[in-house]
């Protein structure tokens, strides 16, 4: 069995970058693919981005694209999420998943996150 567990949250301003991290604990996740999603108050879940096992073809969402990088180190099981240029409307909780199959939606992976990490962004 696997858990992921987000880290790496916290308070920013408007310009500046935090970077998030997710760790699999249980297993290796071989063959996985890993994804980001965040949910802000009020809000449904939404789709940040992806990285498959290989690391390639990563998939954002347009609203990051250009701002938001994700990484992994396939050693440490771990999955990054090195964010830039940010504004107040990244504020939100940020949540992890992984599954065989990359999906733009939360509820088709098998892996679910964990507690999430707050991202808050002052203006």
């Amino acid at each position: 069995q696997v858990t992921l567990v987000e880290s790496g949250g916290g308070l920013a301003q408007t310009g500046g970058s935090l970077r998030l991290s997710c760790l699999g604990s249980g297993r290796i996740l071989k063959d996985y693919a890993m994804a980001w999603f965040r949910q802000a108050p009020g809000k449904q879940r939404e789709f940040v981005g992806f990285i498959r096992w290989s690391g390639e073809n990563i998939v954002y969402a347009d609203s990051v694209k250009g701002r938001f990088t994700i990484s992994r180190d396939n050693a440490k099981n771990t999955m990054y999420l090195e964010m830039n240029n940010l504004k107040p409307d990244d504020t939100a909780v940020y949540y992890c998943a992984a599954d065989l199959d990359p999906s733009f939606r939360y509820t088709d992976y098998a892996i679910p996150s964990g507690q999430g990490t707050q991202v808050t962004v002052s203006s």
